[in-house]
């Protein structure tokens, strides 16, 4: 099952989606007519760094010994068909398409083995990163932590319908293939990392986890039309500006 939100003349509706459009209560709205939303709201955004070997290496990193966690805020989410701001502060500014959890129960000190129980649904993420901020500071808050640095969306698929171990992964940078992969070549699974990461802090129903980006990252321009696509998740569009 695929749920979206949306905004429609003031008033906020969480819909399941069709391809036929957003339905609530029985009636139908067009996408085209409406305001998406992030498919859910977080209390917390957290990201998992070189998770990806190829994408590590590209970078000169290696894979660290266990998941390397940073936070994105809240106020970083943007849904599918909504603008990325390309601040004046940077020069680089980075796509990274990557499969993203929401959590759907409140848990901590999750053991491996049940944490996929604890997991609601997957979605599309595009971690944007201001790269050339990146490599000038240790912490990460300000290079990735920007107004619309999280595109999230546009759909919600339920966690029963998704095996997160096995999912292509594909962004395109206007209409061009720049990164093609599979959630198989993580190096820490879903699993592994919604455990380690209740093991230090409690996760919240909604709580967003993007669990890093596959190799072929690279620069946005103003005007750029980004699109991160999950095998089964569905395509989160954006426009650079």
């Amino acid at each position: 099952m695929k749920t979206a939100r949306f905004r429609f003349e003031g008033e906020v509706y969480e819909a399941e989606a069709y391809d036929y459009g957003l339905e609530v209560d029985g009636e139908v709205y067009a996408e085209m007519d409406v305001e998406l939303l992030p498919p859910c709201e977080p209390s917390k955004i957290v990201a998992v760094g070189r998770n990806y070997v190829e994408h590590a290496e590209e970078l000169d990193n290696v894979v660290p010994e266990f998941p390397l966690f940073f936070f994105k805020p809240p106020s970083a989410l943007v849904g599918g068909g909504g603008e990325i701001r390309y601040p004046a502060e940077t020069d680089d500014l980075h796509y990274e398409g990557e499969l993203g959890v929401v959590i759907g129960e409140r848990c901590r000190d999750v053991a491996e083995g049940e944490a996929l129980d604890y997991v609601r649904g997957y979605t599309c993420v595009n971690d944007v990163t201001m790269r050339d901020w990146q490599e000038r500071e240790s912490q990460w808050a300000r290079a990735k932590g920007g107004d619309t640095f999280c595109p999230v969306g546009p759909y919600l698929v339920s966690a029963a319908d998704i095996d997160p171990s096995d999912l292509d992964i594909e962004t395109r940078l206007n209409g061009d293939v720049v990164q093609s992969s599979n959630t198989r070549h993580m190096a820490y699974s879903v699993e592994e990392i919604v455990a380690e990461l209740s093991r230090y802090m409690t996760l919240e129903p909604g709580d967003l986890i993007a669990t890093g980006t596959p190799e072929g990252v690279g620069a946005m321009e103003r005007g750029d039309h980004v699109e991160v696509e999950v095998e089964g998740v569905g395509v989160l569009e954006n426009e650079v500006v």
